[in-house]
């Protein structure tokens, strides 16, 4: 099977879609498929990977995204790939898969998390004059509004309903085949390790509860509603709660507001990390109060680690969780009150290591080995059918 995938950017510090992608891609190859990828970045050369690294050089960025997907457009001529997969849009795809969800409704959840009436109605006008949001929503109307285009996957029910509800996208234009991550297959040992480095190296005992956050859109993901919980943890009495938030969105402004509500001494911005796997082992809790994830990698990592989790219904990856049994899930991220409940209640060791074994025995549902054998399963049914675009 040789495959075209399109991605204009192929970089793990990203975010969550590009580190799905490139894991996704080594799968593929090691299923044995031909990868001829098409993007903007310069990936470290991989043997049997074909890199096509396209300068989306224009004075705006819109103009460069724009000149990306002309080029690789271009450069895709009939005949020439089985399939051609994209997960940025692409207007010559077979499949499109959209990671992030789609644009109209990242757009809705970002303007959702502005709490004042006045600030919303502010933020939805200006993007009006955000151009190349402009042009992406017109990319993505392409796509998925006529009746002509690509097989769109959902990688949750929530980015299903998305496609269903923004563009009244027909069932047999979409296949759900959810998200997928690598499992953690630490051994104990490296497990016991990483957690008393970790927990040495911020001054955390063994009896205090770790609750960690991974973001590095700090707002987006609801950092701000964790640390006023934890404040309301400490007005509460609770002491034996530590934080640790891991990304790259620190900056003096969080700082500040750790110091108003009075949990600078119980919570740390660790900064970006390459040891993401060592700080899940150290930690007791995993919280993710998002405004918008369409199926968020965090969480399910954190869940096949053992990890129990807190998110928001806002998260495709929610759709794993039975409230309660294997994790928690908040009906609304301005919930401070509930999520800090949710906490407060892992705080019982017990009731930790119960969740955190349930959620363990869902890796089989969010393997990325049988995301990626679905979707050759598809690629194959569309050669067989003759379906390609």
């Amino acid at each position: 099977m040789k495959v075209a995938l399109v991605a204009e950017w192929l970089d793990a510090w990203r975010g969550g879609a590009e580190t799905s992608t490139i894991q996704f891609m080594r799968h593929l190859m090691a299923a044995g498929a031909e990868v001829h990828v098409f993007t903007r970045s310069r990936p470290s050369p991989t043997p049997g990977l074909e890199v096509y690294t396209l300068s989306g050089a224009a004075m705006s960025r819109t103009r460069r995204s724009a000149t990306f997907a002309h080029r690789v457009g271009r450069l895709l001529q009939p005949g020439r790939f089985d399939v051609v997969h994209a997960i940025s849009p692409c207007p010559v795809a077979d499949i499109y898969q959209p990671r992030g969800g789609t644009l109209r409704e990242t757009i809705e959840r970002n303007i959702a998390l502005r709490g004042a009436a006045s600030a919303r109605f502010f933020k939805r006008h200006a993007n009006r004059f955000n151009l190349k949001q402009r042009y992406l929503l017109t990319l993505e109307r392409k796509l998925l509004g006529g009746a002509d285009g690509p097989i769109v996957i959902a990688i949750s029910d929530y980015v299903l309903r998305q496609l269903k509800e923004h563009y009244a996208l027909p069932d047999e234009r979409i296949r759900l085949i959810y998200n997928g991550v690598d499992g953690d297959d630490a051994s104990e040992g490296q497990r016991r390790e990483n957690r008393a480095t970790i927990r040495r190296e911020f001054a955390i005992r063994d009896d205090q509860c770790l609750v960690i956050t991974i973001a590095h859109n700090f707002r987006l993901k609801g950092v701000n509603r964790w640390m006023e919980a934890m404040a309301l943890l400490l007005r509460r009495g609770v002491r034996d709660v530590r934080a640790l938030v891991i990304g790259k969105g620190e900056s003096p402004a969080w700082h500040r507001l750790a110091g108003r509500l009075g949990i600078a001494d119980y919570l740390t911005f660790t900064g970006p990390s390459e040891r993401v796997s060592a700080f899940r082992h150290a930690a007791d809790v995993l919280v993710h109060p998002t405004y918008y994830d369409p199926c968020s990698r965090v969480v399910l990592e954190g869940m096949v680690s053992g990890l129990p989790c807190v998110t928001t219904r806002w998260d495709g990856a929610s759709e794993m969780i039975e409230d309660g049994a294997n994790g928690f899930v908040l009906a609304d991220p301005d919930d401070v009150d509930e999520l800090a409940q949710a906490v407060d209640r892992l705080r019982d060791v017990n009731l930790r290591h119960a969740v955190g074994e349930a959620a363990r025995s869902m890796r089989s549902r969010v393997d990325m080995a049988e995301h990626t054998r679905r979707v050759l399963s598809l690629y194959e049914s569309l050669a067989t059918a003759g379906a390609r675009r």
